[in-house]
């Protein structure tokens, strides 16, 4: 009886269910009917400026000639593309002058179209619909007529009906899965289903296998629960991303629903800000480092404290009592708290073991990492230090804190025994290498358990993901879940989660920035280069991981193979002096200065010299008019996390020139394709490239980096941002509702 009356209350939800899902179905096809009709048009007009100014230079010049065979054989040749259907040109008279023999009879240069400055237009012709757009043809700034373009747009309607038949197929499937879990909930509430609810809540269903008794009728079902979970998970990330335009606003809004103004606190080594003394006073930098840059907007945003070594010179006179200063100068967003650190405890944590010991030793850049006890143990007391700081910051017992990079990996630990109840993000800004090559450190054990008191730990890629998952498996007693990607240590459950870092979109000087031209004559005219000069551009810190020789050999290997390049093309090697008390970091400075010389001995031409060497530290602003008068900028890292050069460059470019040479290395090549990808250990294969981007057509620079600035636009910093801390706050809305039904996780 009780079976029956559960399947009889399930038909009741069931049947308005699907009636429910039928009408939205049928409402949401002509919707999506209309967002592709738009989005093809929108298209067609992108291919057909595209076309039209590849068409414009050689079209002109076959007019002054009046060649109309020439002008046949160019429209056939354009005419290759799949969907262009006809081309025509008329003259400023409206006169039909050229057309393809596919011109259709019905379309003239006065019939019904668009006009010559505004975006092309459907339409429906004997033939079918068609795409029709109007590009002005001018030759040394005087108009001499338009080219009509006309697309065939009849796969919109072939691709519309695929994609109703998908539609209703969804639907369909979605009401199937829907009603049998209605059946399957409506059968446990009449099976204790309170109790299974409880211990999904605890951990023991869908993250930890079931411990009860009466839990085995549940078994074979939770494998497919945990799939389907992720499936549904991914599609919302999906949705989100298609639906969501990430802005500081957006950010602002999604900190205000998502977790009700709850405290955000940021933990660096590397602080925002630096006070120095200089000649004119106390001046005000900003590091040299991808995680400030990735990370200082989005405490813009959020308005709260971070939290940080404090090193510069003029620090301690700028804070209050207690050790906090508003920023930015002059426009204070959020508070820096600083913390002071000894010379010792800087050697040993910072230099020792973070760089000599966790950088080389997760970087495949063929330094060997230096362990020794005496740095493990001031990086121990270190962390132990901005954990007692962040307890001290915290109003609350259950804080949001972004945990940043190698420096602290076991500042997560520590912070959840002193705030069980804190959101701990932590995000690993470089990779995460193999199980065997983790091994060589002593304190592995003690590092990855540290790392597991976070609620989500962030890398950049799904493969930094797994090689962590692999690690932990290899090394400690927990129970990973590969289906939701998740680590269950102790009473702790940890999501392990790719969150691809980026930049601040529009750049802060977007506004302000000189225009490109201007941008190429200061640089012409502090370096002495000539006006027409070809400029090769890298910008890094000095580190064995990025390149630089390699980069260097490269360039030198491109002016034995194209000695005409020599006198035209000149490399300026941005390098920020990084970590020079270390021993590696003065053999790189050494040698790099060196290979540079080498170089320029071999190549230079009177006052002419191919590498221009800058090695000290440039603000921002000034980096970005280097980026806008480059013509070629070279991201040549041997292992890197992201690398943000890469994005910064593409992002200054709005005048979609330049290219970007990238190194297969970095996490940025898996996002940027339209730059040119190169194994950097190849030296041959890294100069062929550099002379390809120095030589690329305008039109292929501009299509490449059309898509790779849309994609940085799209996949902003505050995306980064946002998507973790959407994920932070479904994870403590379920440990809130755990804890009102009294079954704490």
């Amino acid at each position: 009886m009780a079976m029956f009356r559960s399947l009889r209350l399930s038909l009741r939800f069931i049947v308005p269910l699907a009636v429910a899902l039928a009408i939205l179905a049928f409402s949401v096809v002509p919707l999506v009917d209309r967002l592709y009709l738009r989005w093809s048009v929108r298209d067609m007009d992108i291919r057909s400026k595209l076309i039209a100014s590849t068409l414009q230079e050689p079209l002109t010049d076959l007019l002054q000639q009046g060649n109309k065979t020439k002008i046949t054989a160019l429209f056939s040749r354009a005419l290759r593309d799949e969907r262009l259907f006809a081309l025509g040109y008329c003259d400023e008279n409206g006169n039909m002058l050229h057309r393809t023999p596919t011109f259709p009879k019905d379309l003239s240069c006065t019939s019904p179209g668009p006009s010559a400055d505004k975006t092309g237009l459907l339409l429906k012709l004997p033939q079918g619909v068609f795409h029709v757009a109007v590009s002005p043809m001018s030759h040394e700034s005087m108009p001499v007529g338009n080219l009509i373009l006309v697309h065939d747009m009849s796969f919109v309607e072939r691709r519309s009906t695929d994609t109703r038949k998908y539609i209703i197929m969804l639907f369909a499937v979605l009401g199937v899965v829907t009603s049998l879990i209605t059946v399957f909930v409506a059968h446990l509430s009449w099976h204790g289903w309170m109790k299974g609810v409880r211990a999904m809540l605890r951990g023991e269903g869908i993250v930890r296998p079931f411990s009860r008794p009466n839990s085995s009728e549940l078994e074979p079902l939770v494998g497919d629960l945990r799939a389907l979970l992720r499936t549904l998970d991914e599609e919302r990330r999906l949705a989100d991303d298609v639906t969501i335009s990430w802005t500081p606003d957006t950010l602002r809004g999604l900190l205000h629903k998502q977790l009700t103004g709850d405290q955000v606190l940021v933990v660096s080594n590397r602080e925002p800000y630096i006070h120095m003394k200089g000649k004119a006073g106390i001046e005000v930098k900003r590091p040299a480092s991808g995680l400030v840059t990735a990370v200082e907007p989005v405490m813009r945003a959020c308005s709260g404290t971070w939290i940080a070594h404090g090193a510069g010179t003029a620090d301690r006179e700028v804070v209050d009592r207690h050790d906090r200063v508003p920023v930015p100068p002059g426009h204070a967003d959020y508070t820096l708290r600083r913390i002071w650190l000894t010379q010792q405890e800087e050697e040993g944590y910072y230099y020792g073991f973070a760089n000599e010991g966790l950088w080389p030793l997760c970087h495949i850049a063929h330094v060997r990492p230096v362990f020794r006890t005496s740095d493990w143990e001031r990086y121990m007391a270190v962390n132990q230090r901005f954990a007692d700081a962040v307890a001290e910051e915290a109003n609350s017992d259950d804080p949001v804190v972004l945990v940043q990079d190698y420096h602290f990996a076991l500042l997560p630990g520590m912070i959840r025994k002193l705030l069980p109840r804190a959101t701990l993000i932590t995000f690993w800004h470089i990779p995460w290498p193999n199980p065997e090559s983790f091994g060589i450190c002593p304190w592995r054990e003690e590092l990855l358990q540290g790392m597991l008191g976070s609620t989500i730990l962030g890398f950049h890629t799904r493969f930094h993901c797994k090689n962590f998952l692999e690690t932990v498996d290899r090394y400690l007693e927990t129970r990973i879940e590969h289906e939701s990607s998740t680590i269950s240590h102790g009473n702790m459950l940890t999501l392990v989660e790719s969150y691809p870092i980026s930049i601040q979109w529009p750049p802060p000087w977007q506004e302000t920035q000189p225009p490109v031209e201007e941008c190429r004559a200061w640089v012409t005219q502090i370096l002495q280069l000539a006006k027409d000069c070809l400029i090769g551009l890298g910008v890094d810190r000095l580190d064995y991981t990025k390149g630089v020789i390699e980069r260097l050999r490269a360039i030198e290997c491109m002016l034995e193979l194209h000695p005409e390049m020599i006198g035209r093309f000149t490399f300026i090697q941005i390098a920020a002096p990084s970590r020079s008390v270390l021993e590696e970091y003065q053999t790189l400075d050494t040698r790099v200065r060196s290979l540079t010389a080498r170089i320029n001995e071999r190549f230079s031409r009177g006052s002419y010299q191919p590498v221009c060497l800058r090695v000290e530290h440039h603000e921002s602003e000034v980096i970005n008019r280097y980026y806008r008068a480059a013509d070629v900028c070279m991201v040549t890292s041997l292992h890197d996390g992201m690398n943000l050069v890469a994005k910064e460059f593409v992002a200054s470019r709005d005048d979609e020139r330049g290219v970007l040479v990238l190194s297969q290395f970095t996490g940025a090549a898996h996002e940027l394709h339209e730059a040119l990808i190169v194994n950097p250990y190849h030296i041959e294969q890294t100069a062929d490239a550099l002379f390809r981007a120095l030589t690329m057509p305008d039109f292929e620079q501009r299509e490449r980096m059309c898509s790779m600035r849309a994609l940085v636009s799209d996949f902003n910093v505050y995306r980064w941002a946002g998507r973790m801390l959407i994920d932070a706050a479904r994870i403590r809305q379920r440990e809130k509702l755990a804890a009102r039904i009294g079954c704490p996780l």
